[in-house]
């Protein structure tokens, strides 16, 4: 239910009147609906030992579509009006042409709450935000003589949507969101390193803002920089590559889950296209996107059209079963929506789109398949990465990452990138750990100029045969 604060269909337009202007706008189309969005959100960022931002944004709007074969119309205003919807009216109607279509059935209806609905940004005043965020860079200082500067920042958010569909159902949906990011530097000897930390979710602000949440944050900030600060440069050429559990899946979600969205399967651009049913993975691996689980950074009660998030399969046991689908490309795909439709906000059509996406466990253990490891890199930790769908091939670098030689551990290396494409390194799997788990609750996916929040997860998997491109002359 969204809060009292947003009744668009009381206080903004005429429910009956914004029904009555949306089936004139899906007149002979296949589908279409009328989104409204509200949003507010804060950022703190607290920097070198003083607050260098504070930031309160709030905007609203809509989003008018009508759908019809593969072309889509679609018109948005930041004006809520009965005025503004007549002219959005007129431009969407330019993607029906003479129409001939017949609408689509509604979404099925859910219950189900995910997340609590609660303005995150009322669970702390400004002054206790400030105080924690001063308290945490103290307490950073104090931990290490080496470090030299913290940066702490602090978010929060919440979206109220309504869909109205033509037929007169209405789909609401309030999603919260906050995020708490640490950074450290640390210098000695003349070298500099960072580190850094964050996460968060659908949750309020109250977890992650107490101190035994941001004290262990910081704690692995540094940690992680002063890592780095002994880390050698990496060594290049093609070895085997030992990833770790739960971050480490934004490979899994760049180099194969966007290859598994709908619409570039259904334009054959996807590297994954054409292969329904066949193997694309080595036996064991089974990969999920997931909108479902309760709390987490990309889950969502229904999707950006209304249909109710899902637990879908998308490759099981290295069978490929399954792609992510919005209403409009399953329906030209002839298969069923499966809740991935999103979009960034009012302004933007819906698209496919990841939610939460992750590999299961399997059996062995993590310390067993570090000891298998011959000759090659253990990563640990992502930063940016590129990836190019149509041929899957990434490039990530390595935020943490460590030389291992005859399956012992040794030291630290820097300016390590991962070098692949992803339809290759999912038949070179060779060891699935049992320690799946998802990340802190930090991914931010793009994808056609539009970003939206994403979860990723995986156990500790042996890939054979990756490229590293390292920093050793």
């Amino acid at each position: 239910m969204a809060s009292e604060s947003f009744r668009p269909f009381e206080t903004l337009i005429d429910r009956d009147a914004a029904q009555a202007l949306l089936r004139q706008a899906v007149a002979g189309a296949e589908d279409g609906e009328l989104f409204l969005e509200r949003c507010r959100s804060e950022a703190l960022i607290f920097d070198d030992g003083r607050l260098r931002n504070a930031s309160y944004d709030a905007s609203e709007g809509f989003g008018l579509r009508a759908v019809r074969g593969a072309t889509t119309g679609y018109a948005h205003s930041s004006e809520i009006s009965e005025a503004a919807l007549k002219r959005a009216v007129e431009t969407a109607r330019l993607a029906v042409g003479d129409g001939g279509g017949t609408l689509a059935d509604d979404p099925h209806p859910t219950n189900r709450r995910l997340y609590t609905g609660a303005d995150p940004m009322a669970d702390a005043g400004f002054p206790v935000k400030i105080d924690t965020m001063r308290e945490i860079d103290a307490f950073a200082r104090g931990l290490d003589p080496r470090v030299v500067q913290v940066s702490a920042s602090l978010s929060a958010s919440l979206q109220e949507v309504y869909i109205l569909r033509p037929e007169g159902t209405m789909v609401t949906d309030v999603r919260p969101m906050t995020r708490l990011n640490i950074s450290v530097i640390v210098e000695e000897n003349g070298r500099r390193e960072s580190g850094g930390t964050g996460g968060g979710g659908r949750v309020g602000l109250d977890g992650l803002i107490a101190r035994d949440h941001w004290e262990a944050r910081a704690r692995e900030a540094l940690r992680v920089a002063l890592v780095n600060l002994e880390a050698e440069p990496a060594p290049a050429g093609v070895m085997d590559v030992v990833l770790g559990s739960g971050w480490p899946g934004i490979l899994l979600h760049e180099a194969v889950g966007h290859g598994l969205e709908g619409d570039f399967n259904r334009k054959q651009t996807s590297a994954f296209a054409g292969l329904m049913g066949q193997r694309v993975a080595a036996p064991g691996v089974t990969v999920l996107d997931d909108g479902t689980i309760p709390d987490r950074r990309g889950s969502i009660t229904v999707d950006d059209e209304g249909t109710p998030s899902g637990k879908n399969v998308l490759i099981e046991d290295g069978i490929l079963v399954g792609y992510m689908q919005d209403r409009q490309n399953a329906r030209l795909m002839g298969v069923a929506p499966t809740g991935n439709g999103r979009r960034e906000s009012y302004a933007h059509p819906p698209m496919p789109r990841m939610t939460n996406t992750y590999m299961l466990g399997g059996e062995a253990r993590p310390e067993d398949i570090v000891a298998d490891l011959k000759d090659g890199i253990y990563a640990v930790g992502f930063g940016g990465g590129q990836v190019d769908i149509t041929s899957g091939k990434f490039v990530f670098s390595c935020t943490e990452a460590y030389r291992v030689k005859n399956g012992k551990v040794g030291a630290p290396v820097k300016g390590a990138t991962l070098i692949g494409d992803g339809a290759t390194a999912l038949q070179q799997i060779r060891a699935i750990g049992n320690d799946m788990q998802l990340d802190p609750g930090m991914g931010n996916c793009g994808k056609a100029g539009q970003w939206v929040p994403v979860g990723v997860g995986q156990p500790t998997l042996l890939i054979g045969g990756l490229t590293v491109g390292g920093s050793a002359a």
